[in-house]
């Protein structure tokens, strides 16, 4: 099936593409029980179900509601074969047009219409499928939606351009090449002149700014949304192998910074930074080339570090060193875990606790299978208090030497 923007309007052209195919009373059986259609040919009765009624026959098969007599359907038969116009109408007004080839597909040009008459949407069609531009309007005529789809193969559409009523865009993606014209300047908005990168403004249906986006060659390299302030919320831009993503608070802020390292089909995230309400740096994480991480720090408000995790090694001997801070900037806590995924971490060697003054509180070890195996502590002095050896199951007894 075709894209359609307004699902209404997919539905509807859905309809009519089955009509051409299926039988008549199954087409219709929904409001089979509320009317019943009565079809005619060249002043003969007719069934669309009965092949052998119009069997050799040529000319305009036109169907009524049998109740009141109004014109549903008017559809060509060439020789028995349904080939050629297709109408449709509501209230007996023409809602759609289309013609079909032989084999039943839709060929040429399809219409649909207002109750007024007004054309909401025009495409040409190739044995079934849309071929160069399609447009969709609004019920005042103003130009809704203009899609390109290639004149060969069944891929999706290459390049749309969406807008308000008011007449503003509000939508645009770009094809390899210009083909919006005579609708849009594809060739100037997307980038495709030798000015180099285009710079375009898109509108929500209240004519507020919502995006700003720039395109180089039919590709984006740079993307701004808005808040109803006016204030950036998200700006993506891309510069070579390298795209940053920043994302802002309602005041301005930004809160939000996230570099990627962009590869042949994928992109592998480097770096990526969160931010305070006033703009302070809160975490700061980093990435090698091939996407293992490399550092996690994150900090306090004042400014002083939180926590400090440095990676090194690889594959099952990766190990992750980790380090907590008071909010003095004095060591809290220190420990090495093995970390052979992003997810599991195990606790391995000497972990110590530490006071604001610097003094060693308590101290547990780890035997390679992250158990620990023995814990001692000191009070606030430096005076030993427990020294246990800690067994499998959890029991401990007084370390002997």
């Amino acid at each position: 099936m075709p894209f359609f923007a307004e699902p209404h309007l997919a539905a509807r052209i859905f309809r009519v593409t089955l009509a051409t195919l299926i039988p008549l009373p199954l087409f219709f059986g929904a409001s089979a029980a509320h009317a019943v259609q009565v079809c005619e040919l060249n002043g003969q009765s007719v069934s669309p179900a009965n092949g052998s009624t119009t069997a050799g026959k040529t000319g305009l098969m036109r169907c009524k509601d049998g109740t009141t007599g109004e014109l549903q359907r008017e559809q060509q038969v060439q020789n028995g074969v349904f080939m050629g116009l297709v109408r449709f109408y509501e209230k007996g007004k023409l809602a759609r047009e289309h013609t079909t080839n032989a084999k039943g597909n839709m060929q040429g040009r399809a219409r649909e219409f207002s109750p007024a008459g007004q054309v909401l949407r025009e495409a040409v069609y190739d044995d079934g499928q849309e071929r160069g531009l399609v447009r969709s309007f609004y019920p005042g005529g103003q130009l809704r939606r203009a899609t390109f789809y290639p004149n060969t193969g069944t891929g999706p559409e290459r390049a749309v351009v969406e807008f308000t009523e008011r007449g503003q865009m509000s939508m645009l993606r770009c094809g390899e090449a210009p083909v919006l014209a005579p609708v849009a300047d594809d060739a100037k908005l997307c980038g495709f002149t030798s000015g180099g990168a285009s710079q375009v403004d898109l509108f929500d249906a209240r004519g507020t700014l919502r995006s700003r986006v720039s395109y180089l060659a039919g590709k984006r390299v740079r993307s701004q949304e808005f808040y109803d302030n006016g204030k950036p919320s998200t700006l993506d831009e891309t510069t070579g192998n390298q795209r940053i993503e920043r994302s802002f608070s309602s005041e301005g802020v930004k809160r939000r910074e996230t570099v990627w390292l962009l590869a042949e089909r994928s992109a592998i995230r480097q770096r990526e930074q969160e931010f305070s309400e006033k703009g302070t740096v809160v975490r700061d994480q980093r990435w090698t080339p091939a996407g293992e991480p490399l550092r996690d720090d994150s900090f306090y408000l004042n400014g002083q570090p939180r926590s400090k995790a440095v990676y090194s090694g690889a594959g099952n001997a990766r190990t992750v060193e980790v380090t907590e801070y008071y909010d003095s900037g004095q060591r809290a806590a220190h420990g090495r875990f093995l970390a052979p995924s992003r997810n599991r971490q195990l606790p391995i060697g000497t972990h110590q606790r530490f006071s604001e003054k610097g003094t060693l509180l308590a101290e547990s070890h780890f035997d390679p299978k992250g158990r620990v195996t023995r814990e001692r502590a000191w009070d606030e002095n430096g005076d030993l208090q427990r020294d246990d050896e800690v067994f499998e199951d959890g029991s401990r007894k007084a370390f002997t030497q």
